[in-house]
C-alpha cells in the first residue's frame, strides 16, 4: 500500500458528525491558544495529541504518528514545569511504545476500513490491572516526593494510569477509555494548577479537557460496536 492509498483508507469510515465536530475542535483550540499567546510547544502538543486521540478512537493506525509528535512537545513543557513523572512517561515510555502500537495494530486491521478490531478484558485481567495500578501509584508517589515533584500524588497517578491505559490501547481493549477518563480528569487539575502558578499552558488545559470529552465519546462508540458484534 502506497502513501496515497494509506491516507485514503484513514479518511474512510467517518460519520457526518465526526467529520464536522473533530476539525472544529482542533481549529477552536488553535485559535484560542494563538489569541492567548500560548507556548508554541503546548499548541503543537495539543493539536497533535487531539488528532492522535481521535484517530485512536476511530481505530486508525495513523494515531501513532501524531502521538510521536505530541510526545516530544509535551515532554518539553513537562520539563519546563518540573513534572518529572510526566516527562519520564512521555520520553521513556510513550515515544518508544508508539512503534510497538504500530506493529501490534497492523496485524488486527479490518480490510475494508483499516480500523482495528475492538476487544475487552476478562474479569481476572481487570482485577490484576487494578492491583498493579494502586501499588505502582503509591510507590511512584513516594519516589516523586524525593525529587521535589510539584504535584507528586497526581503526577504519580497520571503516570501509572497512563502506562496501563496505553497498554490497553495497544491491546485494543475498551477498558482503556475508562482509565483514560480518570487520567484526563487528573491532568486537567494538574495543568490548571500550573496555569494559576504562572505557566503559559492554556492550550494544554484545553487539550486535556478535549481528551476528557473524547474519551467519553469513544467509550460510548466502542461499547456500541462491541455490543453489535456480540450479536453477530
Amino acid at each position: 500500500m502506497n502513501v496515497f492509498e494509506f491516507i485514503k483508507k484513514e479518511l474512510q469510515g467517518w460519520g457526518k458528525f465526526e467529520s464536522i465536530i473533530f476539525p472544529t475542535e482542533i481549529i477552536f483550540i488553535a485559535a484560542i491558544s494563538i489569541y492567548m499567546k500560548d507556548n508554541t510547544f503546548a499548541l503543537i502538543s495539543a493539536i497533535c495529541g487531539i488528532c492522535a486521540t481521535i484517530l485512536a478512537g476511530k481505530g486508525k493506525i495513523s494515531c501513532y504518528f501524531f502521538g510521536m509528535i505530541a510526545n516530544i512537545c509535551y515532554s518539553y513543557i513537562s520539563f519546563k514545569n518540573a513534572l518529572w513523572g510526566n516527562l519520564g512517561l512521555n520520553m521513556l515510555y510513550y515515544f518508544p511504545m508508539q512503534f510497538v502500537g504500530i506493529y501490534k495494530w497492523k496485524n488486527h486491521l479490518k480490510k475494508e476500513t483499516q480500523e482495528i478490531y475492538k476487544t475487552r478484558l476478562n474479569p481476572k485481567e481487570r482485577i490484576v490491572y487494578s492491583i498493579i495500578a494502586l501499588t505502582a501509584t503509591i510507590v511512584g508517589y513516594l519516589l516523586l516526593q524525593k525529587f521535589n515533584d510539584l504535584n507528586p500524588l497526581f503526577d504519580s497517578a497520571t503516570t501509572v494510569l497512563s502506562i496501563i491505559a496505553f497498554i490497553l490501547t495497544i491491546k485494543r481493549s475498551i477498558e482503556q477509555w475508562y482509565v483514560w477518563t480518570i487520567v484526563n480528569g487528573l491532568c486537567i487539575a494538574i495543568w490548571i494548577d500550573a496555569y494559576l502558578k504562572g505557566s503559559n499552558c492554556f492550550a494544554t488545559i484545553l487539550m486535556w479537557s478535549t481528551y476528557f470529552v473524547l474519551g467519553l465519546y469513544f467509550l460510548s462508540r466502542w461499547q456500541r460496536e462491541l455490543k453489535e458484534n456480540s450479536h453477530c
